[in-house]
């Protein structure tokens, strides 16, 4: 039997996982792709290290350019994150004439047009499904199951960590520092949460994804990114009142004048489909001009659901190189205007914390009014904190930057303590939609 042989850069979670998959399925891989399965290099910093798989010591090198120049590699797996030397790492592999498969996020969404051009250039194939949200097959399904389809819209929820937060608050009613620590606790954040809890991992993701399903190229500096550590209990407590959830969302939309492309937290409707994601599971909400509306939903991180990923692209790999099969997906490099989000219109929730004295609902309207912004709901609180009460406010759609120059005029009215919260809300009707599961 032909054999794929894999040289892999790492065995950190991933790593491991992608081990263990090709070891207990080998047999069943080999028969479903036709060709047999087989790492036969593996980088890591310390080969002597222990990590709770067992590679045989002639594997192990701490030598990652030995791994890439290997004459006997046909497909380098790049899973040791970062930008360098991974970048570098991946270059020299195509330029060997190596294929790639990849789920570095960062790198793809930081420096993906020049790798993809490198890739087509050499005509190798550089694959990359374990790079958005993790074992949910996402990037096969828009490459071949909605190839016949004009994606118009992704609503999606793919950070797990700041979704298990979310949820901690909402269902055990804690606050986002209990919530965090929780999920270091449980494994799903990291020391360092910082790129999970202020969207940059989602904005990464968002980026290739966008990229991908709107057939050109969107720069990952062009997106507006707003994470979940300024959400308090409080905003998730109003928001259930209201009837809506709080979700990190990713949401890219394809429009006459460009693509609207941000990661902020946003009210959802609690009717919506994304806002019973719970814990720290993912899932994508495609609009197609075909076939309507279309959910992915399934575990987004993890060692074994995101080594599925990589084995799904080696996969593919193996069949390609059994049928002859050597050209590679075609990438559309053309750059997409990304809208400023300050030309975008939404309602809006808002949340002040205001003396308790009358006449001061009054001034905030005025103030709103002024900027052509109305109000929809009022909730007001008699929970006074040293004479201070909440005032939470729902807005009509409203201009993005008419409502920030009426938060500036507000913040400084003598009437306000502290600056405002200002959440973005979602509201377009539920959809009935097509669901796919993935994974636990």
């Amino acid at each position: 039997m032909k054999q794929l042989k894999i040289g892999l850069l790492g065995l950190g979670q991933v790593g491991k996982g992608v081990y263990s998959i090709l070891r207990s399925k080998r047999a069943d891989l080999a028969r479903k792709c036709g060709t047999s399965l087989r790492i036969v290099k593996i980088a890591v910093r310390n080969p002597a290290k222990r990590r709770g798989v067992r590679p045989s010591r002639h594997q192990l090198t701490a030598d990652a350019h030995q791994v890439v120049r290997d004459p006997s590699v046909d497909v380098v797996v790049e899973l040791i994150g970062g930008i360098n030397p991974a970048k570098e790492l991946i270059r020299e592999a195509l330029r060997t004439n190596k294929d790639v498969v990849t789920a570095n996020k960062a790198l793809l969404a930081e420096h993906g047009r020049q790798l993809f051009r490198e890739a087509q250039k050499r005509g190798r194939h550089l694959l990359f499904e374990a790079s958005v949200g993790g074992g949910i097959p996402v990037i096969k399904v828009v490459r071949e199951g909605l190839i016949a389809n004009r994606i118009r819209s992704i609503r999606s929820i793919i950070n797990g960590t700041s979704n298990y937060i979310l949820t901690q608050m909402s269902k055990s009613h804690l606050d986002f520092k209990e919530a965090l620590a929780l999920a270091r606790e449980k494994g799903y954040a990291e020391a360092d949460p910082t790129l999970d809890v202020e969207g940059t991992d989602a904005a990464h993701k968002l980026t290739i994804l966008a990229s991908l399903v709107f057939g050109g190229w969107i720069r990952f500096r062009d997106i507006y990114v707003d994470g979940i550590s300024r959400i308090r209990s409080e905003d998730i407590s109003f928001a259930e009142e209201f009837g809506y959830a709080i979700k990190l969302l990713a949401i890219a939309k394809k429009t006459p004048s460009g693509v609207e492309a941000q990661v902020r937290p946003t009210l959802l409707p609690k009717s919506h489909v994304l806002s019973s994601v719970n814990g720290s599971y993912n899932a994508v909400l495609m609009s197609g001009d075909e076939v309507g509306e279309i959910l992915l939903y399934g575990r987004g991180a993890g060692s074994l659901p995101t080594g599925s990923a990589v084995v799904s692209d080696l996969a593919d790999l193996a069949r390609m190189r059994l049928g002859g099969i050597h050209h590679p997906f075609h990438m559309d490099f053309r750059s997409l205007p990304v809208r400023n989000v300050a030309l975008l219109s939404s309602r809006y929730y808002l949340r002040f914390h205001v003396v308790d004295q009358p006449g001061v609902l009054a001034k905030i309207s005025h103030v709103l009014g002024r900027h052509q912004v109305s109000i929809s709901d009022v909730i007001q609180k008699e929970q006074r904190i040293g004479g201070v009460v909440p005032l939470i406010l729902l807005t009509h759609r409203a201009s993005e930057r008419a409502l920030r120059r009426a938060i500036h005029r507000i913040n400084q009215l003598t009437v306000t303590r502290g600056k405002a919260q200002v959440l973005r809300i979602e509201d377009d009707p539920p959809p009935t939609v097509s669901v796919r599961r993935h994974g636990g």
